[in-house]
């Protein structure tokens, strides 16, 4: 008869605490490369069609073959967020084993495409941790983690800065700050608007009407998206387009290496969950003190991407993204996305608009606050545009 195995894997989530000897434990990890999760790594049609389908990009450029035959660029290219399918921003299992964290900021800079053939590779360099005070659950963490995308030449794809705040799960419990929060019930008109939106916005993107920098001016706003109601086939989506996930004997094995990061859903029969279940399941959401599922901040971020992407068009190149999750968008929110642009300047050669960007979810809460530097085709033979690389530096100040 075989014995019971206790891989250290408990029923309920594991009720870490940030003390003094958890924050030193994590400090010294700051300057250290961390191993990437590395689950999606080459970019195929599919996996590039895939991924604009999980992150709800509509745009032709990344899905239709023919389409981007007659760009500028040959064939088809991926949504800039796509490298983030092989490793999320700020995501990684360091430090403070049992205390929650929630991606909060991602601030990266892009400089090439990704197409069909290439392979993705990331290193994870530690920055800092800082000891924070938060209205959520009272002490938290901040850890700053950069990471480098790589294509299968070496060369840089992009740069993220990422950004997770650790919680102790007891203390947001208890704190209650988003108890009151119920899931919002929708007029039929404003189901209505919504559904208007999304299905007619494929009309608004830009595409081949390039857009010249000396036609956009300081305050013009970019066109709204709109993002929901939040459910959990949006939340899955960006997992399956992301490459995420690991059953049976693969999840225990994993499991088993890092206890602290799994429980067992004894409401399921005690089966196999990863602690960040809470993005498809209400009931472990809550005890984590947050009201009902809810998205990843790279999903988030994405659709950002996606406003910009949209509004720019094919001949423009997207430099900077930059986006904060200042609240928790739940099941039932929706997210609509906007912009104005707010500088126009010519840096090495390169055309520029910098754009302040906000989500704003149904209830009028600022959700999301952005920024984004777009670089744009001029009119002007002295400028130039990049089919891949880029030839432009941003002086990119830090996250705090």
């Amino acid at each position: 008869m075989n014995k019971p195995v206790d891989l250290g894997i408990t029923d309920g989530a594991p009720e870490g605490k940030l003390t003094e000897d958890a924050f030193a434990a994590a400090r010294a990890l700051i300057g250290a490369k961390l191993r990437p999760e590395q689950f999606l790594r080459d970019a195929s049609v599919d996996s590039i069609i895939i991924f604009a389908n999980g992150v709800g990009d509509l745009n032709p450029l990344y899905r239709d073959q023919e389409y981007a035959r007659w760009t500028r660029f040959g064939g088809l290219i991926a949504h800039p967020c796509f490298p983030w399918a092989h490793h999320w921003p700020g995501r990684s299992y360091w430090g403070l084993p049992g205390v929650h964290g929630f991606g909060v900021a991602i601030d990266c800079e892009f400089y090439r495409n990704v197409r069909p053939g290439d392979r993705i590779n990331v290193w994870n360099r530690v920055l800092d941790v800082k000891d924070k005070q938060s209205k959520f659950s009272g002490r938290m963490a901040m850890q700053y983690l950069e990471s480098t995308y790589t294509n299968q030449r070496d060369e840089i794809v992009s740069r993220a800065l990422g950004l997770t705040a650790r919680h102790e799960r007891k203390a947001s419990r208890e704190k209650g700050k988003y108890k009151d929060i119920k899931t919002h019930v929708y007029t039929d008109e404003e189901r209505a608007r919504i559904d208007t939106m999304v299905l007619t916005e494929p009309d608004r993107i830009r595409g081949t009407n390039t857009r010249h920098w000396e036609d956009v001016n300081v305050g013009d706003t970019i066109d709204e998206i709109a993002r929901g109601p939040l459910s959990m086939s949006d939340t899955m989506a960006f997992v399956i387009a992301s490459g995420r996930g690991a059953a049976h004997g693969a999840l225990l094995r994993h499991a088993a290496k890092h206890p602290k990061h799994y429980i067992r859903n004894v409401k399921a029969g005690g089966g196999i969950e990863y602690t960040g279940i809470g993005h498809h399941r209400e009931d472990f959401a809550k005890e984590v003190g947050v009201p009902g599922m809810y998205d990843y901040l790279p999903q988030r971020a994405c659709w950002f991407a996606t406003a910009i992407t949209n509004w720019m068009g094919d001949d423009a190149v997207i430099k900077r993204l930059r986006m904060e999750a200042r609240m928790f968008n739940c099941q039932g929110d929706t997210t609509f996305i906007t912009g104005t642009v707010v500088k126009k300047y010519v840096k090495d050669r390169s055309a520029l608009v910098d754009i302040e960007m906000k989500g704003v979810n149904q209830r009028g809460d600022l959700s999301s606050p952005g920024f984004a530097t777009v670089m744009l085709p001029s009119k002007d033979i002295s400028t130039r545009i990049p089919i891949d690389g880029t030839v432009c530096e941003l002086d990119l100040p830090p996250v705090r």
